[in-house]
């Protein structure tokens, strides 16, 4: 952030950061939505994820354009891109790398030599992961967590900015394996993408059916996307906002005096396990982008609300009443923001 002589932005400064942000984000969503028709709010929301510096889970049934919308993404950066086509018999060396022997052509020894796998690009499409096993799983979202890959005692980084957009089937389809809850965790959001409207669906059919082929043209390079996650982290916010946060976070604790609605409220009655800090950081995070894009530098309980549903659907668990009673994550999600008001411990 530029500074004045007594370390403190200017007003102006201030408000020219928050609007060359703003201009920037609503640019570079304008050039993705030449490629992807629709869904304003799931590019809205894998773009919150990576000026927050997350990765994302994009969930939805097969043909809906999870896969174009990260290829449109990966265009409209000017980072190295790769894309890992997960199936069951993907190995971890075909994610992360592997040592190979190599032979020098003078001397004719023989040394091992690390050939890096599709990981170490900056933007990383990890199609259909649940169709992976658990063990190339964990391969990918360990080197996505610590943002390291280790293979022989060797430890190797990870070029910043890194992002990695997941997709996958919903779980009831066959042959797919259910990403741990430990897993899920680490991703800031969990996205999902549902059906086009009718005008989109028609605008669909104009662009894949005719000549017309538009491309995203490049928007940011790595070093501005480093300056615009700086510029997020330090994003005001103020004391009672943040106790907020925590609030929510506790309120998803079944059996805790925090619980929302007490002893018999939705927490106690459908959850089996709440979110964990990783959720509290991603619903911070998450708010202080939304703020920028608003225009403003400082985050507000609306901002929280809004990246809710975002930051928490993945990190609930629920028991089998829930399942009973065909209560989903969204929907409680939405009972606890109703049983959690903005201010003090009570209503």
């Amino acid at each position: 952030m530029a500074t004045t002589e007594s370390g403190q932005s200017t007003p102006a400064e201030v408000k020219a950061q928050c609007d060359h942000f703003r201009a920037t984000f609503l640019k570079l969503k304008g050039e993705i939505n030449k490629v992807v028709v629709g869904h304003s709010e799931v590019i809205e929301a894998v773009l919150i994820a990576l000026f927050a510096g997350g990765n994302v889970l994009l969930e939805g049934v097969p043909g809906l354009g999870k896969t174009l919308l990260v290829r449109t993404l990966a265009q409209a950066l000017t980072l190295p891109f790769s894309r890992i086509q997960f199936t069951p018999d993907l190995m971890p060396a075909d994610v992360i790398g592997t040592n190979v022997v190599m032979e020098d052509p003078a001397t004719g020894r023989r040394k091992f030599e690390f050939q890096r796998g599709p990981i170490f690009a900056q933007v990383v499409l990890a199609d259909e992961i649940n169709r992976a096993t658990p063990k190339t799983q964990s391969a990918l979202l360990e080197a996505m967590q610590e943002r390291s890959v280790t293979v022989a005692g060797n430890s190797y980084k990870l070029e910043k900015p890194f992002l990695v957009l997941a997709t996958q089937n919903p779980i009831e389809q066959e042959g797919t394996y259910p990403l741990p809850e430990a897993q899920l965790d680490r991703f800031i959001f969990k996205v999902v993408v549902g059906y086009s409207q009718m005008d989109d669906l028609m605008t669909i059919l104009d662009r894949t059916t005719g000549a017309d082929n538009p491309e995203a043209s490049k928007v940011l390079d790595g070093p501005t996307i480093l300056k615009m996650q700086d510029l997020v982290r330090n994003v005001v916010v103020a004391p009672h906002v943040k106790e907020y946060v925590a609030r929510l976070v506790l309120a998803t604790h079944p059996g805790a005096a925090t619980a929302a609605g007490g002893s018999s409220g939705p927490t106690n009655k459908y959850i089996r396990c709440g979110a964990s800090p990783r959720g509290a950081q991603a619903l911070l995070l998450g708010a202080k982008v939304k703020a920028l894009i608003d225009g403003r530098f400082h985050a507000s309980y609306a901002d929280v609300r809004a990246m809710a549903a975002l930051s928490l659907r993945h990190r609930l668990l629920v028991n089998f009443e829930a399942e009973a009673d065909k209560v989903d994550t969204d929907q409680l999600v939405k009972a606890i923001l109703d049983l959690t008001p903005t201010e003090g411990a009570k209503a």
